[in-house]
This record gives structure tokens, sequence and C-alpha cells, in this order.
């Protein structure tokens, strides 16, 4: 009765565990025109789009929070007599930090959390990972550098098989956006399935800038892939994700060929879809090339021939890396014209830029 602008809120977030009415319309939404950035940007952006609008938003990053870009603005650190406050200071601990998450989603709180580290220390929270799936707890799994473009920190830093694998945890969604528009998407997607469904979401950023892609928009993300370069009868389709989708986009324009290049920002979320949709994106009997700064285990399932990087990665700037692997318009061609003329399998593994 004192606070009854307090009791509506703790009803609607805890009680009823509901969002409120048309939240998203806080979401960024960008045109081609924007100017790019790194997708860790866009997050932080959607981060602190999300945190005034959701008061049950909380979370926090392992020590890394100017680099991951987790900080909401809105609000004070987490401490001990500073509970009204939601940026929690984890320290340089991954696990007990997905593991303190994990336990704010359950017993039906209501609260939404999220943890962030860079993608390749998701291996130091892995059985918090699996535990968040397993035991259905919402947690959000923030994670940015999401590939060799981190450059000179070396291979130890480089994820090569950490998204893969990701995906093969049962009931985590993995979401590797590609621009503004689909990180603003992966996180309508991730703070819903958190509170309608408690369940995880694993979102993997890049460190450097992306330029912002046609056709991208929050309701083509929900949907796991789209075309973004629509052809409606290709004689070859290019699949990338993340940080590659506009590598494929450059490739395309540089082939004869009739040429779709489709965004996949989740496995999960595309292999959910109707028959009939999978099928209008990904028809049979066409050739398809993926393409994904990672191993190329599993890639099988959605294309016949395969861009990737099978091989360890190394301390040099992020462009080169991605250079040197075969992560460029001029390679990502060459390899659709072979899977156009009928080659099959892994055609670039990244084995050409060891030395």
């Amino acid at each position: 009765e004192k606070e009854p602008e307090l009791a509506a809120q703790f009803e609607r977030a805890v009680l009823n565990r509901k969002l409120p009415d048309n939240w998203d319309e806080c979401l960024p939404k960008l045109t081609e025109e924007d100017a790019g950035k790194a997708t860790r940007l866009h997050s932080q952006d959607c981060l602190n789009a999300i945190a005034p609008v959701l008061p049950e938003f909380m979370g926090g990053s392992a020590d890394l929070a100017p680099s991951n870009m987790t900080l909401m603005k809105c609000t004070g650190d987490f401490l001990k007599d500073s509970y009204s406050e939601r940026n929690f200071r984890f320290g340089i601990r991954e696990f007990g930090m997905g593991a303190v998450c994990n336990a704010l989603s359950l017993d039906k709180t209501g609260i939404i959390p999220y943890c962030a580290t860079f993608t390749i220390f998701t291996d130091y929270m892995r059985s918090a990972i699996r535990i968040a799936a397993l035991s259905q707890a919402g947690t959000i799994f923030v994670t940015t550098h999401d590939s060799i473009a981190v450059g000179e920190d070396g291979p130890t830093h480089q994820p090569i098989e950490t998204i893969p694998s990701l995906r093969l945890i049962p009931d985590l969604t993995v979401m590797r956006p590609a621009d503004g528009n689909e990180t603003a998407g992966a996180y309508k997607y991730a703070v819903e399935r958190s509170k309608n469904d408690s369940r995880p979401t694993m979102m993997a950023f890049s460190r450097q800038a992306l330029p912002n892609l046609p056709n991208s928009s929050i309701e083509n993300t929900l949907k796991g892939a789209y075309e973004v370069v629509e052809c409606s009868d290709p004689e070859v389709i290019i699949i990338g994700t993340g940080s590659e989708v506009h590598v494929c986009v450059d490739a395309a324009k540089s082939m004869d060929a009739k040429v779709r290049v489709v965004s996949m920002p989740s496995v999960e979320v595309f292999r959910a879809q109707p028959d009939s949709y999978k099928e209008s994106i990904l028809p049979k009997g066409v050739p398809t090339l993926s393409v994904e700064a990672a191993v190329t285990s599993g890639w099988g399932e959605f294309s016949t021939a395969q861009v990737g990087i099978n091989v360890f990665g190394a301390s040099a700037p992020g462009g080169t890396c991605l250079e040197k692997f075969g992560f460029t318009a001029e390679n990502v061609k060459a390899c659709a014209e072979k899977c156009l003329k009928g080659e099959t399998g892994v055609l670039s593994d990244g084995s050409q830029g060891k030395h």
C-alpha cells in the first residue's frame, strides 16, 4: 500500500514472471547506412537500453566489463548493503560467476541474469553452462572476442572449437550476430527465453567493427537464418555467421553466378523452424558453402562445402589473422566457385595460414 509502483513491479516481474508489454521497443534498430561497429558495442547499446526497462535484469563480468562492454550505466555496483544496485563485479572466476547467475534465475525469482567473459573462457565455466541447460536456468551468457580476429592475444585467446562445441549442449541456444540488428534480435530472444521459458542463451560478439547488413532485422534474427542477399533461383548459396557474413556478401558481389547469401545467427533457432521455411532458405540440390571462423565440424548438416579453421590461430593483428587463415572475400569467392563446380567437403581449413 505504501509503495504501489514497486508493488506492481514486483507482481509483474516476480509473482507473475511476465515481461512488460512492448518491452522490446527499447532495442536499437539500425539501417544499412548507419556506421558499423563491433557487435560487442552493439551489445553494450542493447544492455543499456534494456536495463532501465527491466529492473529484474542484472549481472556483470568476470573482471572484463570494460572489454566485454557489459556495464549498465543506470545503476551502481551490487555490494554488501547496496542491494538495490545491479552491476555484479564477479572477479576472475568464470565458473563461480556462471553458478551464481544460474542460482539467480532458479527458484522462480523472476530475475533475468547475465554474465560475461571472452568466448574462449567459456571453457572455465563449461559445467555451469551445461548445468544451466540441464537444470533449466535462464542465464544469458554474454561473450566477446569470438574469433581469431582478437589478434595479438594469440591462439590461447582465439576460440577455434569453442562455439561449435557449445552448440552441442542440449537446450542451449547459441547466437552469433553479424551486425547491430542481429544483436538486438539476439537480446530479444535471450531475454524472452530467460523470462518465459527459464532456458539459457549463449551469445558471441566480435571485437572488430562490422558493417550493418541489408535485410537484417530483429524479426529475421528470430528465424535463425534468412536471406541477406536475396536470389530467387540461386546457383550457389553461401551461409555465413557473425563477422563472416559481410565477407560472404562481398564475395557474392564479385561472382558472375546467381548467389544467395544467408546469415545464420543461430543454428538452433533455424533448426526449430518449419520444414517449409528451412527448405525455402536452403533448398535441396543447390550447392551450399558455409563460412565460419571456427572448426568445420557440424556444418555438413546445412552445407555441401565448408570454409573454416581446423588449426589453431596465431599471434598477429586481427585483420592479418583473418587474411592469412582464409577469411577474405577472395578466398570465399574461390571456394564458392569450386562448390559451384561440384566440389564438396572442407575447401579451406586454415592450414594455409600456418608457418
